[in-house]
């Protein structure tokens, strides 16, 4: 059921954290994959390197995912190196942490674009490389649905990918191409420690998680490998959420 060999998948944002962790799993299942990153050059060549590792392939590309025209040179360098793409990881993320009234037009734009709008784009020029069907994921948070501090552009921008997640579910079905979302809880990355409260943030989360301790990178390296499987054949459009049950205890 997990035996994915010679699939080819593209994980954005897949040099560190939760993407690097995704990137790894999928490449112990016998997945050729395509490292997205944008700035860091040497954690993206040390990913590669861990892919490797397992007797795949890994093609590393400097792509900026709000960027339409770096979207499309990425898509034809995946198509000239491997001719399909069957899995889809949009994972890359970013986004401004102020106060409501503190943010511009240009912060709401660019976690928009970079958080939501990436995926759209990354559909166009992905899904003409799944003739066969496929599977594409996104990787939001906890924030898409609860008000947490500083966190407004960003939460906003996650809950519309969620809802993008589910109108592409409706029209790419139809092409056997399954689209999910993976929700991940509070997870100690890189990403969290631009939060000036990230102890406070991780602490209360342990304690109020049923499951005694906090969502590592692997545990949603974990859901996505199952998305990926026939297991997961008539989830679509869904939000799986990766947190040890700490969101539902309100």
């Amino acid at each position: 059921m997990f035996d994915l060999q010679g699939k080819v998948a593209l994980i954005t944002g897949g040099s560190r954290g939760i993407g690097k962790a995704i990137a790894v799993r999928f490449a112990m299942s016998g997945v050729h994959v395509v490292v997205n990153y944008v700035r860091h050059r040497r954690d993206a060549e040390e990913c590669a390197q861990a892919i490797e590792s397992h007797g795949v392939r890994c093609l590393v590309i400097k792509a900026n995912v709000a960027d339409d025209d770096d979207v499309e040179a990425m898509f034809e360098q995946i198509s000239g190196e491997f001719g399909r793409l069957d899995l889809m990881v949009s994972n890359a993320a970013s986004g401004v942490l102020k106060p409501a009234l503190e943010l511009s037009s240009r912060h709401w734009n660019w976690a928009m674009d970079i958080n939501a709008r990436a995926l759209l784009t990354l559909a166009r020029f992905g899904v003409p490389l799944m003739p066969r069907g496929g599977r594409i994921m996104a990787v939001s948070s906890l924030g898409a649905v609860r008000a947490i501090e500083n966190y407004t552009a960003v939460g906003a921008s996650k809950a519309a990918l969620e809802s993008l997640v589910r109108h592409l579910a409706v029209e790419l079905g139809p092409r056997g191409i399954n689209v999910n979302t993976i929700s991940a809880g509070a997870v100690d990355t890189e990403a969290l420690k631009k939060f000036p409260n990230r102890l406070e943030i991780l602490d209360t989360a342990l304690r109020r998680t049923p499951l005694g301790r906090l969502t590592t990178p692997d545990d949603v390296a974990d859901v996505a490998l199952f998305l990926c499987s026939q297991l997961s054949a008539m989830i679509q459009g869904q939000t799986i959420v990766v947190d040890g049950g700490y969101s539902i205890r309100g």
